[in-house]
C-alpha cells in the first residue's frame, strides 16, 4: 500500500531515489567503504582486506533485505548494517566500522544525500533561469498594465516583470553555490567528536574519508553535524519555493477571466477543465505547484527544532529528519519542475494587454501628465493636485483623461495637442525597462554558463 503522495503523485523520480531506502542504504555502505579505505591509507588495514570490503560494498552483496533482518532482532539499524557487511566480508570483515559511531555513517551518508540532492536542484534551477530569461528577452517591450495594490499603476511590460524573476532566481542560483560548502558535510570524528577512538591521526583520518566521498570536511562537531546547515538548507529550499509560487501567482492573477493577459497552455484537443462547466480552462498546474510549495515551506519549523539537541546529541532530531530532508527536496524539485513547464507553455496576450490599458481611459498615465507638468515649470505638488482633478472627473464622467486634460487651461495651456498625445502614449513612459530587462538576461545567462 502506497501512503504517502510523493509516492503516487507527486515529484521527480531521479531525486526521490536518493532519499529512498535503497538510496540511504547505498550511501552508508559507501560511506563505510571510504572509512576501510582511509584506513588502509594510514596503514591500518591491509590493501587485501580492503578489497574484500570494497567488494562487498554494495546493495547486492550486503541487500537492504538482510539488513532490514538483522535490525529486527538489534533494533539498531547502523549495528545490523554492519553486522551484515561482515557476513558478506569474510574475515576481513574485522575492520568493518573500525573507529566509527553511528553517526559518523548517518551524516556523512546524508552529507552524501544533500550533496546528489543539490546537483539536481542546481540544474534544474538553472533550466528555469534559461526558460525566464529566454521569456524576458521575447517579451522585453511588450507593454502592459502595472498594478500596486491590486488596481492599475502606470505602464510596465512583461519582460519587466519576468526580469525580475529571473534576477530573484540568479540569486538563489549564488545563494546555492554559495552554501554549498557549508551544507554537504559529513563527519568522522566519533560519539562525541574527540576522535579518541580514530586513534593520533583522527583529523586525518576524517579528512582522507571526507574528501574521498566528495563532502567537505567540518572543523569541530558534536556527535553530529551541526544541524544549522540543515537548517540552511531547508531555509534554501523554503525560499526558491516561495519565489516559485510568487512567479505562479502571478499568472494565476493574469489568468483572470476578466484580465486575461497571460496564463497556461491549455491542450483544447484534450484536456478537461471542469467536470460540470465545460467552457474551464483552469491553471492546474500553477495552483498545484503553489500548494507543494507551502508544504515545502512548513519544513522549516521543525527543521529549527532538529537542531535543539541535547548535549552533544539525542535521537529526538532522527525521525523528524526523514521527512524534512526528503520531503522539502522533493517537492521543491517537483514545484521547479512544473514552474518550468508553466512558463514554457506560458501564452502572451499583448493585444489584450494593450486593451486593458486603453480601458483605464488613459488614467494610467496620470504620472506622466503630471512629471510633464513639473518638466514645463509647474511646482510638483500644484501639478498633482491638477492631475488628480482631472483624474476624479475623468473617474466620474467616464472621460478620456487626454480629453478632460485638453480642457484643463491649466494643462491646455502649455501643451499642443501633439504633445498630449505623445504624453498619453504608454510607450513614453517606460523609462530604462529595456535597459533593466537586458542586463537581467545577459546576467542571467552568464550565471548558468
Amino acid at each position: 500500500m502506497r501512503f504517502c503522495p510523493l509516492d503516487y503523485r507527486y515529484g521527480n523520480d531521479d531525486f526521490k531515489i536518493i532519499w529512498s531506502e535503497e538510496g540511504r542504504h547505498a550511501r552508508q555502505l559507501e560511506v563505510e567503504r571510504a572509512l576501510i579505505w582511509a584506513h588502509m591509507q594510514l596503514g591500518r588495514v591491509s590493501e587485501s582486506d580492503y578489497e574484500i570490503v570494497a567488494s562487498i560494498a554494495n546493495p547486492e552483496a550486503v541487500t537492504k533485505e538482510r539488513v532490514s533482518e538483522i535490525e529486527a532482532e538489534t533494533k539498531h539499524d547502523i549495528m545490523a548494517l554492519t553486522k551484515a557487511m561482515a557476513e558478506a566480508a569474510g574475515e576481513a570483515g574485522w575492520c568493518i566500522h573500525l573507529g566509527a559511531t553511528s553517526n559518523d555513517i548517518v551524516d556523512s551518508a546524508v552529507g552524501l544525500q544533500l550533496r546528489d540532492s543539490m546537483v539536481i536542484l542546481r540544474k534544474r534551477l538553472c533550466d528555469l533561469i534559461g526558460v525566464v530569461a529566454d521569456l524576458s528577452e521575447r517579451e522585453r517591450d511588450t507593454v502592459m498594465i502595472g498594478r500596486t495594490h491590486g488596481q492599475a499603476a502606470v505602464p510596465i511590460t512583461f519582460g519587466l516583470k519576468t526580469a525580475v524573476w529571473v534576477d530573484e532566481l540568479v540569486r538563489h542560483l549564488n545563494r546555492l553555490d554559495e552554501a554549498w560548502k557549508r551544507i554537504a558535510v559529513g563527519k568522522f570524528l566519533g560519539a562525541v567528536g574527540t576522535g579518541a577512538a580514530q586513534g593520533k591521526d583522527a583529523r586525518k583520518l576524517q579528512e582522507l574519508i571526507l574528501t574521498h566521498l566528495g563532502l567537505e570536511v567540518p572543523l569541530v562537531t558534536t556527535q553530529v553535524v551541526g544541524r544549522d546547515r540543515y537548517v540552511e538548507y531547508i531555509a534554501w529550499l523554503a525560499n526558491v519555493a516561495t519565489t516559485c509560487e510568487k512567479i505562479l501567482q502571478e499568472i494565476r492573477n493574469l489568468q483572470r477571466t476578466e484580465i486575461a493577459e497571460a496564463g497556461e497552455g491549455f491542450d483544447k484537443d484534450k484536456q478537461v477543465g471542469s467536470s460540470t462547466m465545460a467552457h474551464k480552462r483552469n491553471p492546474i498546474t500553477s495552483e498545484n505547484a503553489c500548494g507543494l510549495a507551502r508544504i515545502a515551506r512548513s519544513f522549516i519549523i521543525p527543521t529549527y527544532e532538529n537542531a535543539l539537541l541535547w548535549h552533544e546529541r539525542d535521537l529526538a532530531n532522527s525521525s523528524a529528519e526523514r521527512f524534512t530532508l526528503s520531503h522539502a527536496g522533493s517537492l521543491l524539485d517537483d514545484v521547479i519542475t512544473k514552474t518550468n513547464r508553466v512558463l514554457t507553455n506560458l501564452w502572451v496576450d499583448s493585444d489584450r494587454m494593450l486593451s486593458n490599458i486603453h480601458s483605464q481611459k488613459g488614467l494610467v498615465m496620470a504620472e506622466k501628465m503630471m512629471i510633464a507638468l513639473v518638466d514645463k515649470g509647474m511646482p510638483r505638488d500644484e501639478a498633482h493636485e491638477v492631475l488628480r482633478t482631472a483624474s476624479m472627473i475623468c473617474i466620474e464622467s467616464g472621460e478620456e483623461l487626454i480629453d478632460v486634460c485638453s480642457r484643463t487651461p491649466a494643462i491646455a495651456g502649455i501643451f499642443s495637442p501633439d504633445e498630449l498625445e505623445a504624453a498619453f502614449d504608454p510607450m513614453n513612459h517606460l523609462g530604462v525597462t529595456a535597459e533593466l530587462v537586458d542586463d537581467a538576461v545577459r546576467i542571467a545567462r552568464q550565471a548558468i554558463q
